[in-house]
């Protein structure tokens, strides 16, 4: 045999093997994830403090607070940290907060060295909070009334030191419909939410910053955003600071009552990924660039050799092999998508979007030798970083 046959032997069978393990993991996890669902009675839990970083959001910040105060369950109160912003966010907080005693404005301190951005500010938010629960949320996520009874009853259900709900995202353009939905794709895909729900490994942990509603207790025993000052990844740090704690962390789908549009363009989408995807390989730039290549292997190359056995009659396994190697992926990334409310359709799309991220990881991968790159007015350094 020879050795180009071997080697694509080799890489049909990662292929089969990886694409097997991706769609056997997100089966299991349709019919394991939990998703929120509004109580019939009124929710356990509470009062909460509703604690929100803010830097430039004036666009979002009015539409995410009137979600906020419209509410059911036992809101404390509502805070609102201005870090530094420049386009009018202070002014949108203080007209809402003038109707609504709940909601107050903070002035964030300058930022200390050691620090990322967005754990200084949710730092300083814990420190001015008084309820017994605190909830987490950016300035541009949405809430639906029952999203907060939501919320309490599964974390009591759980009794979750830490539960995180990831939101509906909301794509309209096609940069965000290829990429954003990809988020999704590797929750479901790759981490069995019953490993992270009964296993105490760090490993196995996952949150979004979007929504995480800690006990104080939690909070504390974990130690809270002084124990990720730095990291760029810091609702993922946070989550496995929990299980180090030996606090119970829970995660679910936020099933349309939590909604976000994370971003609005091609240019948005693939600086705003890149500057998490570096710290999710620990920093390394090899680690990323055996991952894009693994992804590469499996999601683009089937269609490549699909393709190939149009124009090269004879090749070994075509069309059957490739065929259900497209088949494996497209179905894993199908099935995540009606899990989380996203277009179905676009999963025949999956290597375009393996291709972007590849363009993606290839920032990264250049942020980190050139020494980092200004997000919202910030240095982020390679090895860590604020959102």
């Amino acid at each position: 045999m020879s050795p180009v046959l071997v080697i694509g032997l080799a890489l049909a069978l990662l292929a089969t093997g990886a694409l097997l393990v991706i769609l056997a993991t997100t089966l299991l996890n349709l019919v394991t994830f939990p998703r929120l669902r509004v109580p019939a009675g009124v929710p356990a839990g509470g009062p909460v403090s509703i604690l929100v970083p803010a830097r430039d959001e004036a666009a979002s910040i009015g539409a995410t607070l009137a979600g906020l105060r419209a509410l059911s369950g036992d809101v404390a109160e509502i805070l609102v940290l201005d870090d530094g912003s420049t386009d009018g966010t202070a002014e949108i907080v203080r007209a809402v907060a003038a109707g609504d005693p709940r909601v107050r404005l903070l002035a964030g301190a300058p930022l200390p060295a050691g620090w990322a951005g967005k754990p200084w500010a949710c730092h300083q938010l814990a420190q001015a909070a008084r309820a017994p629960l605190l909830l987490f949320t950016d300035a541009d996520t949405g809430w639906e009334p029952g999203a907060l009874a939501a919320l309490l009853a599964e974390r009591a259900r759980g009794e979750a030191a830490l539960l995180t709900a990831w939101p509906t995202q909301e794509t309209r353009t096609w940069a965000e419909r290829l990429t954003v939905p990809l988020i999704a794709f590797a929750i479901w895909g790759y981490l069995p939410v019953i490993a992270v729900h009964r296993l105490r490994s760090p490993a196995f942990a996952a949150a979004v910053g979007q929504c995480l509603l800690f006990t104080r207790e939690g909070y504390a025993a974990a130690g809270g955003h002084a124990a990720i000052a730095g990291e760029v990844l810091d609702d993922v740090a946070l989550a496995r600071a929990v299980k180090r704690s030996g606090g119970r962390l829970r995660v679910a789908d936020g099933a349309g009552l939590v909604r976000c549009r994370m971003y609005r363009d091609w240019p948005g989408a693939r600086d705003g990924l890149a500057k998490s995807m570096l710290a999710g390989y620990g920093g390394r730039v090899a680690g990323l660039v055996a991952a894009t290549l693994f992804h590469l292997a499996i999601l683009v190359l089937p269609w490549l050799w699909l393709a190939a056995g149009l124009l090269l009659p004879g090749i070994p396994g075509w069309p059957a092999w490739p065929l259900l190697l497209i088949a494996l992926g497209v179905g894993a990334r199908a099935l995540s998508a009606a899990a989380t409310r996203q277009r179905i359709g676009d999963a025949l799309l999956l290597p375009l979007s393996a291709l972007l991220f590849t363009v993606v990881a290839a920032r990264a991968a250049a942020w980190a030798r050139s020494g980092g790159v200004v997000w919202k007015g910030r240095t982020i350094p390679p090895a860590g970083a604020a959102r």
